[in-house]
Formats: structure tokens, C-alpha cells, sequence
């Protein structure tokens, strides 16, 4: 199975394509960024393509990370997804950038937990902790600091993504064996592509997963009453 992974969840617009029977992607190509996905994502989806064998043609299904994240780029990345599969007939998959973050580490962690911490502005944190095998601590959510350590407990915990550092600070001054892996504004998009891969179509929808509401709101006091 070949299959093509998007992400422009957060700081990064990623692409890469990935064999079922390999390690290593066919392609790849990821650029760091804010803002501007939406002008980034196609030329780098054409290009990551052409240097693929049989193009758009050869794909079996399209990956995309669902959030949670910037409410932009996740508007982006879905779209993109969804056109291409509805294009070649492919399904479209949705993953978590909290499960591509962990997925790397829970494999290497032994017996520490894996905690997941994305900086969500405002003193919060998106937030996913898991132990060996899987087994969630914290489910995914946004969070306080001082939340997440409680509830982590007494760890050992590795800590990954954007709000590792001060999820890290917070838990050591609480008394916890804390340590942080990675500071990455974004997960590696081959782990996306992978995860991808081993997701159910019918379970892993190609949809925004939200943990918060939009911080901007209407307008109430601009509107135009209706008659």
C-alpha cells in the first residue's frame, strides 16, 4: 500500500509518500512556517509527487493530521486531503497530531511514560500522556500546567512537542522524573504517514479534531438584524 501524508497542523507544511513495504519514504519534503500553508501545500504536494513513480495515480490512500492545531492549517491540510482522495478515489485518513508526536517514543520509552505537550497559548498545553502499550493516562485535552502534572503522577515521563519544555519545568518543580526528547514545532510527518497506514478508514475520519473553540467570535453588535 502507497500512501500520501499531509501535514499543516501547526508550525510546518509537510509532505511525503511512503511504501507499506519500506521504511523510508519515497518522498518527503517538510518546511517550517506559521503561516502561509495554503500557498505552500500545493506546490509541495506537486513536487513530492513527481518524484514519485505512477504520481497521483499510484496512491492508495491520503493521510492527513487532523489537529488538534492551528484552525487554518488544519482547514488546509483536510481539504487538500479530501480533494486528492475524492480525485483518485482513494480513502482519506485522519491522525492526531498528539498520536504522531508520541508515536515515535512510546516504542523507546521502556517503562517511562510518553507525554505529548502542545503549546496552546493563554498558560495551556494540548495535552496526551500514554504507558507502555498504549494505555492512555491523559486522554487527549487542553489543559493547565499544573493540571497535567497532577495528573501524570508520580512518572517517569518523556516529554515531546512544542510545550514539552515548560510541562517539563513545571513537573520537576512539582518532584516528577521528567525529561524532554524534543521541542519540535511539528511532528515528523513520516510518522503521520505511518500511522496512516495502520488506521482504520471508517474509524480515523479526515476531520477536525477540536479541543477548544475558536478564539475569534462574532461580532454580535455588527450584525444586520433579520426582518
Amino acid at each position: 500500500m502507497r500512501i500520501l501524508a499531509i501535514d499543516t497542523a501547526l508550525e510546518a507544511c509537510s509532505a511525503c509518500v511512503l511504501d507499506s513495504g519500506s521504511d523510508l519514504p519515497l518522498s518527503i519534503e517538510s518546511e517550517p512556517m506559521q503561516r502561509g500553508h495554503a500557498e505552500a501545500l500545493m506546490p509541495m504536494l506537486e513536487r513530492v509527487m513527481d518524484a514519485v513513480e505512477g504520481g497521483f495515480a499510484s496512491i492508495d490512500r491520503v493521510a492527513v493530521t487532523v489537529g488538534p492545531g492551528s484552525f487554518t492549517g488544519l482547514r488546509v491540510g483536510i481539504s487538500a486531503a479530501r480533494a486528492i482522495a475524492l480525485a483518485t478515489g482513494v480513502p482519506a485518513v485522519g491522525v492526531t497530531t498528539l498520536s504522531a508526536y508520541a508515536a515515535p517514543l512510546i516504542g523507546a520509552a521502556g517503562g517511562a511514560l510518553v507525554g505529548v505537550a502542545i503549546d496552546a497559548r493563554h498558560g495551556q498545553i494540548y495535552c496526551q500522556v500514554v504507558a507502555r502499550g498504549g494505555r492512555s493516562i491523559i486522554a487527549p485535552q487542553i489543559m493547565g500546567l499544573r493540571d497535567a502534572v497532577r495528573q501524570i503522577g508520580n512518572g517517569p515521563v518523556l516529554l515531546i512537542g512544542s510545550g514539552a519544555s515548560v510541562l517539563c519545568v513545571e513537573a520537576r518543580a512539582a518532584g516528577l522524573d521528567a525529561a524532554v526528547v524534543d521541542t519540535a514545532a511539528a511532528p515528523e510527518v513520516l510518522w503521520v504517514a505511518r500511522l496512516g497506514l495502520a488506521a482504520v478508514p471508517e474509524r480515523a475520519l479526515a476531520k477536525p479534531f477540536y479541543l477548544r473553540s475558536p478564539d475569534a467570535k462574532p461580532q454580535d453588535h455588527v450584525r444586520i438584524p433579520r426582518r
